[in-house]
């Protein structure tokens, strides 16, 4: 019934739907697995709440596009390319995918994503940026504003806008927050809870990782 009643919603909404697929480790160096594992969700997590503050947009949620590439084995399979990336948009209504890559060498942070129709599995826009790993935020944040022009969505309001850019997340809370994600989505809900729990103690007014751990103490 749930299931039923989402797809109702998504119809009912006539905004542009955008997912945003897990993203995948280009051969990073510097950390151990676990944490760049935790990356792969943590970053698409941070790029799913920028491009959420459009409201001109349908973001679908992480925790759906995530059921559905494990449901369809897509983690085990490497990189996915647009047009499995656009089988996956078409499932949960969104119009635009995100496929994103990132490298970390030693500190040295790039970040690569490309913007894929679902309609037509053409890649639409790429854009990359690349900075010290200390500045994985500002990453996230540039790369989901020029994601936003690339789908044609009107710009933030400049309020809106501002406070956007005024919000500093360090990288160590940004780090902590991907481990909750990975620790959830294996089901670990009390480790989970410690790594959003240790996020928030380094930047106490982290709205992602506050919402993770109300998630894992309420399921």
């Amino acid at each position: 019934m749930p299931v039923l009643l989402g797809a109702q919603q998504r119809d009912q909404d006539t905004r542009p739907g955008i997912a945003v697929l897990p993203f995948n480790n280009g051969g990073s160096y510097g950390q151990g697995k676990e944490d760049f594992d935790a990356l792969e969700r943590g970053i698409a997590g941070m790029m799913i709440s920028e491009l959420s503050q459009n409201p001109a947009a349908r973001v679908v949620e992480r925790q759906e596009v995530q059921r559905l590439v494990d449901e369809q084995n897509l983690g085990t399979q490497g990189r996915v390319d647009p047009r499995t990336a656009s089988k996956v948009g078409k499932l949960v209504g969104a119009r635009y995918v995100v496929l994103g890559t990132f490298i970390d060498f030693y500190g040295d942070f790039r970040v690569d994503v490309r913007l894929v129709n679902t309609e037509t599995g053409e890649i639409v826009k790429t854009e990359s940026e690349r900075m010290q790993r200390d500045h994985m935020f500002d990453i996230i944040r540039n790369i989901a504003s020029r994601l936003m022009k690339d789908a044609n969505l009107p710009a933030l309001q400049r309020q809106a806008s501002d406070q956007r850019m005024e919000r500093q997340i360090p990288t160590e809370a940004l780090t902590y927050y991907s481990r909750g994600l990975l620790y959830q989505d294996r089901g670990q809900k009390d480790k989970a809870a410690e790594m959003f729990t240790h996020a928030l103690s380094i930047f106490p007014q982290y709205a992602e990782a506050q919402d993770g751990l109300q998630r894992v103490k309420s399921s």
